[in-house]
């Protein structure tokens, strides 16, 4: 079995606070992720014009929801902070842009993929420029339609053809409920996915509580996956209940490895350790 590509997803649960992200990539490092990601907005942009002024109370104050847009999001300098950190603390990072300026803003640093979230799977624009200016681009298909990730998928192949940058695709099936009905994940989709896209790597972000459907998703044929993790799900605001506490990412990451340990190839013979076993009780 493939060795599983694991994404701790900070998002936006670091708060605005550089601090809260630090020790977020301390505990996706130690529990042995692969890498961390967060979430790049220009809230000018993606914010839309209805919403800029509405009322928001963020962590006792009241503003405006644009301003607490500004408040939960990274600038250059933050940025610059978690590449420093990132490398020092041997993991690496990324982050899901949701305009064109952030996919701009994000090709000023040296990232090993860049991922779409669901919300921007019908996004063609924005498919495209990251397919021209990343090696990886991974998306995920959440609240989306067969017929929208087939021309989701078009966009992609088409921009690769032409502009020839990304060097591979990844696609994660999801449930884009915040946390979603285990009865709604569907995990039978990743098999799907995997029949009907067979040049794409097939992965899972799970929004769902449980821990054990997601080490079930790399059973089924995920390669990669992504939770998002947080220090406190009781924490101020929309992510935080569907993610994992530290505990809880240490037992998933555990969980991942023990089963690709345990997987085998399926054939079947006397092992290693059965043989001074067998040599006792048969003689």
């Amino acid at each position: 079995m493939k060795r599983t590509y694991i994404i701790g997803e900070i998002g936006i649960n670091h708060q605005g606070d550089i601090d809260i992200a630090k020790r977020l990539i301390d505990i996706a490092a130690a529990a042995g992720c692969d890498a961390v990601k967060f979430q790049k907005r220009n809230p000018d942009v993606c914010v839309p014009d209805h919403q800029k002024e509405q009322p928001r109370s963020w962590q006792g104050e009241d503003m405006t929801y644009l301003e607490y847009k500004y408040k939960v999001e990274f600038g250059k300098d933050e940025y610059d902070e978690i590449d420093r950190y990132c490398k020092q603390q041997g993991i690496a990072w990324s982050a899901s842009p949701w305009d064109l300026d952030s996919v701009k803003f994000l090709e000023q640093y040296d990232i090993p993929f860049i991922k779409l979230p669901s919300a921007m799977l019908t996004n063609e624009a924005l498919l495209t420029e990251c397919v021209k200016k990343f090696n990886k681009v991974i998306i995920s298909t959440g609240m989306s339609t067969q017929e929208e990730i087939d021309n989701a998928v078009k966009v992609l192949q088409d921009a690769q053809l032409r502009y020839g940058k990304v060097e591979s695709i990844g696609m994660l099936h999801c449930n884009s409920t915040y946390p979603a009905p285990i009865d709604e994940l569907n995990l039978s989709g990743i098999k799907t996915l995997i029949d009907k896209y067979p040049d794409f790597e097939i992965g899972y972000s799970g929004h769902e509580f449980r821990l054990g459907t997601t080490v079930a998703a790399v059973y089924l044929g995920a390669s990669i996956l992504e939770r998002h993790i947080t220090l406190d799900r009781t924490m101020e605001g929309s992510d935080h209940m569907a993610s994992v506490e530290p505990q809880g990412l240490f037992k998933l990451v555990s969980g991942v490895r023990e089963l690709e340990a345990a997987y085998g190839d399926g054939v079947i013979k006397v092992t290693e350790s059965e043989i001074p076993v067998r040599k006792k009780l048969r003689g």
